[in-house]
C-alpha cells in the first residue's frame, strides 16, 4: 500500500534551525523539500546558501584512516562542532601519520623493485655469467626478452650462421624461449630489426652484480628486510591510530552530523533571522515528530493534510507486509504508484510467483533455485535475488503438479501412488492443447483482475465516470467478458452466458466505449461537448476504440506464452536426457540441468516481467510517483 503522508510546516528564528533539524529531520521520516516551492516571491524569503563548514574536516579524517588503512566504525555519539584545538589537534595527528605513511611508501617502493627483479630474472636463471659483465660490455649490446617458439625456429634457420647475432636460451615455455641476444653495437640497429620481425619482446632488467640465480638471491635477501620495515612501520602507525582512535571517532561523528544538518539547512527558506521548513513526513509517524519539533522553544508547527500543498504532490512510500516487499523491485522499475494511486505491489507478488511457477516447474529445479537465491541475497542483499526465493518455491510446487524432478518424469510416481493417485496430475507432453488453454483463461482472469484494480483507484477518488465508462472500468469489463464469452462459443469451449446476452452485451458495451469520453463527464457534472466537434470526434474514437478491442484481443492472446513455456521446459529437458544417452550420463544430465537452470530462469523472469508490464500494468497502473527520500545518519554512516 501507499503510506499516507502530512504536510509538515515549521517557523523559527535561526538558532533553532540546527536543533530543529537534528531532532527531526535526521532519522529518516522527515522528508525536507526546498522551502521556497511552498511560499510565494513576495514574502521575502530566499534558500539559505551557505558553505558546509564540516565537509572538510570529515573528509580529512576519512583521508587519515584510509592512508593509515585503519576503520572508521560506525557511530551515533557526537559532541559540540569541532573547534579551533580540534582542527589543530588533527592537523598535528594527520602529520604523523602523513610522515609514517611516507616512510612506508619508500619502502613499499623497494618492495616492489625487489619482487619486479625476482620476477624479471626468474626468466633467466640458466644464463651463467655476471650480469653485470655483460652489461658492461663496450663492443656488444645485450638484450633480455622473450622470443616465440615460432620465431626462435626463423631465427635458427635464417640466422644460424650469422657471426653477428648471438641469441641464448636461458629458459623454455610452451610458447617460446626467455634468453639474451648479442651483437655488435654497429650491427645493433640491424638486430633489433630482425628480432622486432620475429616477433621478440624485450623486457627492463635491473642492472646488478653476479649470475642471475645469484641476484635473485640477493633481492629476497632484501625484500626479507624490506618486509619486516614495513610490518614495524605498519606497527608503529596503528599503535599511533590505537593511541587517538576514540578522540578521532568522536570528531568523526561530529563532522558527520553537523556536515549532514548543514546540508538540510539548504532546504530552509530564510528571511533576516527566520527561517521555513517544509516537508512530508508518513501519517503514521507525524504525531511523534511534530511532537518532538513542538518540544523546541520558540517553534510553530503546522500540521496539514496533502490537499494544502497546492499544486505540489506527496512522496510516494511503499509499506507493504514481508511476503510481498521483494517485489518492491518491479513496481519502481515500472515507476511508483502516485500520491493516491493503488499500490499493485501484493498484485505482483501473487501473480509473478505463479506465473514465473508455472513456466519453469521442476522440484528439483526449483528447491536448486530457491536455495541459490537465498544464498546470494544473503550475501548480495539484492533485492532481485530476494524475490527469486519465492518464485523457487512456486516452481517446486508446480514441479509437484508436473511429476518433474530435474527432468525426470517418473521419480515422483511413488509418490503419487502413496497418495493413493494413479499418477501425476499434469503430463505436460501428453497435456499440450489443456495448458494453452489453461493459460490463456489465466490470462483472461488476471486481465479482469487487473480492471478490477483499476475499477477501485476510480471509485477510491470517487472518479465514477472513469469507473463506468474506462475501456478498463465497468463497460470495458462487461464488453471484454462478453467478447470472451463468444469467442470460447466459436472455438466449442466454455460458455458462461447465452450468446443472444452475449452479443447485446457487446453491441451495447463497445457503444459506450465509443462514447466514453462525452458520458464520463456527464456523470461527473463536467462539460462533456467535444472540442473540436462531433465528427473529429468520432473519428477519433472509433480508432481508440479498434485500438481498444485490438489490446483486449491481443493481451489475452499474450498469456498464451506462459503455456508455451511450460512446453518449452519440458522439451528442453527431453533433449538433456537424449544427449545423455541410455544409461544416462549423468555428467551430461548435472550440465544440462544447469544449463536449463540458468537459461529458463532467465526467459521465465522475462516473460513473467513482461506480462507484468504490458498485459497488466498498463490496465490498471500510471506509476509517475516520485519516492520518498528522508535523511537517516544510520543509513549514511553504514
Amino acid at each position: 500500500m501507499v503510506e499516507k503522508m502530512k504536510l509538515v510546516r515549521v517557523q523559527g528564528t535561526m538558532p533553532q534551525l540546527n536543533e530543529f533539524i537534528g531532532s527531526c529531520c535526521m532519522d529518516g521520516r522527515f522528508d525536507l523539500e526546498p522551502a521556497t516551492r511552498y511560499m510565494s516571491e513576495s514574502l521575502g524569503y530566499g534558500a539559505l546558501n551557505e558553505e558546509n563548514p564540516h565537509t572538510a574536516i570529515r573528509d580529512q579524517i576519512e583521508t587519515m584512516a584510509k592512508e593509515a588503512n585503519m576503520e572508521l566504525h560506525e557511530g551515533q555519539q557526537h559532541s559540540d562542532p569541532v573547534d579551533a584545538e580540534g582542527r589543530s589537534y588533527l592537523s598535528d595527528l594527520l602529520e604523523k601519520i602523513d610522515d609514517l605513511c611516507a616512510e612506508r611508501k619508500v619502502l613499499l617502493d623497494q618492495k616492489k623493485l625487489c619482487e619486479d627483479g625476482i620476477e624479471q630474472y626468474s626468466h633467466f636463471t640458466g644464463l651463467k655469467v655476471n650480469v653485470d659483465d655483460i652489461l658492461d660490455c663496450a663492443h656488444v649490446k645485450i638484450r633480455f626478452g622473450f622470443l616465440p617458439t615460432e620465431g626462435y625456429n626463423k631465427l635458427m634457420n635464417n640466422y644460424g650462421d650469422d657471426p653477428y647475432i648471438l641469441f641464448t636460451p636461458c629458459n623454455q615455455t610452451k610458447a617460446g624461449y626467455w634468453g639474451v641476444y648479442m651483437t655488435p653495437r654497429e650491427h645493433a640497429l640491424e638486430t633489433d630489426g630482425i628480432f622486432s620481425m620475429l616477433y621478440f619482446e624485450p623486457v627492463h632488467v635491473p642492472g646488478a652484480a653476479g649470475s642471475p640465480a645469484e641476484i635473485i638471491e640477493h633481492f629476497k635477501e632484501n625484500l626479507d628486510v624490506v618486509n619486516k620495515s614495513v610490518e614495524d612501520v605498519n606497527a608503529r602507525i596503528a599503535a599511533l591510530w590505537q593511541q587517538n582512535a576514540d578522540k578521532v571517532q568522536l570528531l568523526y561523528n561530529t563532522a558527520c552530523y553537523y556536515a549532514a544538518v548543514y546540508d538540510l539547512r539548504r532546504m530552509a527558506a530564510v528571511k533576516g533571522e527566520h527561517f521555513f521548513c517544509v516537508g512530508w513526513v508518513p501519517a503514521s509517524e507525524v504525531d511523534e515528530v511534530a511532537g518532538k519539533a513542538r518540544g523546541i522553544h520558540g517553534l510553530r508547527v503546522t500540521v496539514d493534510g496533502p490537499e494544502s500543498a497546492g499544486k505540489m504532490t506527496p512522496p510516494t512510500k511503499l509499506k507493504n507486509p514481508w511476503w510481498s516487499r521483494p517485489f518492491e523491485f518491479f513496481v519502481e522499475m515500472y515507476g511508483l504508484p502516485a500520491y493516491g494511486e493503488t499500490d499493485v505491489t501484493g498484485f505482483v507478488a501473487i501473480t509473478f510467483t505463479v506465473l514465473f511457477g508455472m513456466m519453469f516447474g521442476d522440484v528439483g529445479q526449483g528447491i536448486v533455485l530457491a536455495l541459490f537465491s537465498t544464498f546470494m541475497w544473503k550475501v548480495k542483499h539484492n533485492d532481485l535475488f530476494h524475490l527469486m526465493i519465492p518464485c523457487g518455491i512456486s516452481s517446486t510446487i508446480f514441479g509437484l503438479v508436473y511429476g518433474s524432478l530435474f527432468g525426470y518424469e517418473e521419480a515422483l510416481d511413488p509418490l503419487y501412488h502413496a497418495l493413493g493417485m494413479a499418477g501425476k496430475p499434469v503430463s505436460v507432453m501428453d497435456s499440450i492443447t489443456g495448458i494453452l488453454m489453461v493459460a490463456v483463461y489465466i490470462g483472461i482472469v488476471l486481465v479482469l483482475a487487473a480492471m478490477a484494480l483499476n475499477m477501485y483507484t476510480h471509485a477510491r477518488h470517487r472518479e465514477w465516470g472513469e469507473f463506468i465508462f474506462s475501456p478498463n472500468g465497468l463497460v470495458g469489463m462487461v464488453t471484454y467478458l462478453c467478447g470472451v464469452d463468444l469467442a470460447s462459443a466459436f472455438m466449442g469451449a466454455v460458455t458462461f452466458m447465452p450468446q443472444v446476452l452475449a452479443v447485446v452485451g457487446m453491441v451495447v458495451g463497445l457503444v459506450l466505449l465509443l462514447f466514453a469520453e462525452l458520458l464520463a463527464p456527464m456523470v461527473e457534472g463536467k462539460p462533456w461537448k467535444p472540442a473540436g466537434g462531433m465528427g473529429n470526434y468520432l473519428m477519433q474514437s472509433v480508432f481508440e476504440l479498434l485500438e481498444t478491442v485490438l489490446s483486449y484481443l491481443s493481451n489475452t492472446i499474450s498469456f498464451l506464452r506462459v503455456g508455451a513455456f511450460v512446453i518449452v521446459h519440458a522439451s528442453m529437458m527431453m533433449v538433456v536426457f537424449t544427449l545423455a544417452g541410455t544409461p544416462n550420463n549423468i555428467v551430461v544430465v548435472i550440465l544440462g540441468n544447469l544449463v536449463v537452470i540458468c537459461l529458463e530462469a532467465l526467459l521465465s523472469a522475462i516473460q513473467g516481467i513482461r506480462l507484468e508490464f504490458y498485459e497488466m500494468f498498463s490496465r490498471c497502473y500510471k506509476g509517475g510517483g516520485r519516492k520518498f527520500v528522508a535523511f537517516d545518519l544510520k543509513k549514511a554512516k553504514a
